[in-house]
């Protein structure tokens, strides 16, 4: 089942004590937080093995290991960590976005508890999760700053201004990179999940022997575009005249060279900011984050990521952005805290500046 565990002895730690349910893909997360940022227990069930013949997520099969699976693990978080239902002080889920089937597995149970307990529900944007994720672990980390949200559903320049604040600056118009990544895996024969495999051969190979494009590179508009660049790797693959190492990495440049170009470009418009800040799924990939450092560097910025452990989706990262949320509303022990509404519902889309410009293509979503 692909089980991580990690449990400590602050269970009685200051701050609110949150228990966080994360279900919006293919990983079924449970854990605790404290407000402090101590991660008290967490756990994570992988489901690479159920999807691997199929070479990506298949949303039925995913809901279902979510059903079966996150009612032991709340036990089993809950156990390790010596507390329970009465001892937390919100249950907060992942909302949404997501695989529908799967966000309303996480957050009905979610709901169910808050009930059984009257505790608080807390309804968390997954993106949300994802943006506050680096002050989790490093809570030196001050607002505003400059994120690069990059995982498999969604690539983003957000100003991040605030908990609950958050100014669009780009987003894709096509493709994620995260997809990108699982594409270029799948056409090079590599498996899943795509984007560690890619990023592994890439190292035997030569970054510059395939001719690729740099989708919207030097362009005025802000956006992004993956697709373009997928389909040359199709074409390179299918040439035969290319050793796969050499594909996998030209197209972790190209990527990386896209990524850079439109981080430039944000800055050149909303800039400066005080810190750059990678999240997200691809953010645990070494090429991207020696890129961003070095960008950060040449801007005089404080570069942040979160560990590799919190790139991926998990749990603790809903519970923190709970407990940020807690912080922000001047939450106090034993005052009333409403949270939100047991008749919150689950939504496949949630965007995080939802004032944002409409933007042509799959950018639409975002």
């Amino acid at each position: 089942m692909g089980w991580q565990t990690h449990t400590s002895d602050a269970a009685l730690a200051p701050g609110p004590l949150v228990l966080g349910i994360e279900s919006s893909c293919d990983e079924t997360a449970v854990a605790l937080v404290r407000g402090d940022g101590t991660i008290v227990a967490q756990a994570i069930a992988s489901q690479e093995a159920e999807h691997a013949p199929y070479g990506g997520v298949v949303p039925e099969i995913a809901a279902r290991a979510h059903a079966e699976r996150l009612a032991p693990m709340i036990a089993r978080v809950m156990g390790e960590a010596g507390v329970s239902l009465d001892d937390c002080d919100a249950i907060a889920a992942t909302a949404g976005p997501g695989l529908i089937g799967g966000v309303m597995v996480g957050l009905v149970s979610a709901k169910a508890l808050a009930m059984a307990s009257g505790k608080p529900l807390l309804a968390i944007n997954h993106l949300e999760g994802h943006a506050l994720s680096p002050r989790l672990a490093d809570q030196t980390l001050p607002f505003p700053y400059l994120l690069l949200l990059v995982s498999g559903g969604h690539c983003q320049i957000l100003a991040v201004e605030g908990v609950g604040r958050y100014r669009r600056l780009a987003t894709t118009i096509d493709d994620a990179l995260g997809e990108a990544f699982d594409k270029t895996a799948k056409i090079l024969g590599l498996g899943y999940p795509g984007g560690p495999a890619v990023e592994r051969l890439a190292l035997q190979g030569n970054a510059k022997a395939v001719p690729l494009p740099r989708p919207l590179k030097g362009s005025p508009e802000p956006h992004f575009s993956f697709s373009g660049l997928k389909s040359a790797v199709m074409r390179a693959a299918g040439s035969g005249a290319h050793a796969p190492e050499d594909i996998a990495a030209s197209f972790q440049q190209a990527a990386v060279d896209c990524l850079i170009d439109r981080l430039e470009q944000a800055l050149e418009r909303a800039g400066p900011f005080p810190a750059l800040v990678v999240a997200g799924g691809v953010a645990a990939n070494a090429t991207v984050r020696a890129a961003l450092e070095t960008l950060a560097t040449k801007h005089a910025m404080r570069f942040t990521a979160p560990p590799m452990a919190l790139c991926t989706d998990n749990a603790a990262m809903i519970a923190w952005a709970g407990c940020e949320r807690l912080a922000a509303e001047g939450w106090q022990r034993g005052a009333d805290f409403a949270g939100d509404p047991l008749d919150f519902l689950a939504r496949p889309r949630w965007p995080l500046d939802p004032a944002a410009d409409t933007v042509r293509g799959a950018g639409v979503k975002a």
